[in-house]
């Protein structure tokens, strides 16, 4: 989980909403280690909200926070174990104007924290168990390779809730890029 946030980083995330595309290339994410990791969902087990995190890689988990913010990751690690990386920034590339009217501002604030990705992207609820390997409607590629040394890490953001031990690992990524919160 730890290595797949670290290669998603310079990936595409595409979302084709009624045959338009919108691209974003991934610039910041965090790994979630299942039920060792106080700071995942998984934790404390399964339940109807993070019960996708229970199945196969490749696959996106969408939850609703706060009741009013989406948040979209990817569960990457075989059936049976609950882990995921959650996507916290992207560089718009393509449909932007898109994007600018989803969020309603341009710039550094349009996709540079996991809320603002959602809603510039149009990620909500009805993208859970996706698969984003394969998908037509959201969907990872290639884009920019990334050098092991342009990669930053540090603790993980908002996981206050957390055991001290797992709010210190340095499971956030992020490329040095304005997107990044």
């Amino acid at each position: 989980t730890v290595r797949v946030a670290r290669a998603l980083l310079g990936t595409q995330l595409v979302r084709d909403v009624k045959g338009q595309q919108l691209r974003g290339m991934v610039v910041e994410t965090e790994a979630y280690v299942g039920n060792e990791d106080s700071a995942c969902h998984a934790s404390k087990g399964k339940t109807p909200r993070n019960a996708v995190m229970f199945g196969p890689a490749g696959i996106s988990y969408v939850y609703f926070v706060y009741g009013m913010h989406f948040m979209f990751n990817v569960v990457t690690e075989k059936k049976g174990n609950p882990c995921a990386v959650l996507l916290r920034g992207l560089f718009p590339l393509e449909g932007v104007e898109e994007m600018v009217r989803r969020r309603g501002r341009t710039g550094r604030e349009l996709a540079n924290g996991p809320a603002k990705l959602c809603q510039a992207m149009g990620i909500d609820c009805s993208l859970n168990e996706m698969d984003v390997v394969r998908g037509d409607e959201l969907w990872f590629e290639e884009y920019r390779p990334v050098c092991e040394k342009d990669i930053f890490c540090g603790p993980r953001i908002g996981i206050d809730y957390a055991d001290p031990s797992d709010r210190e690992e340095p499971w956030r990524f992020w490329l040095e890029n304005p997107e990044v919160e």
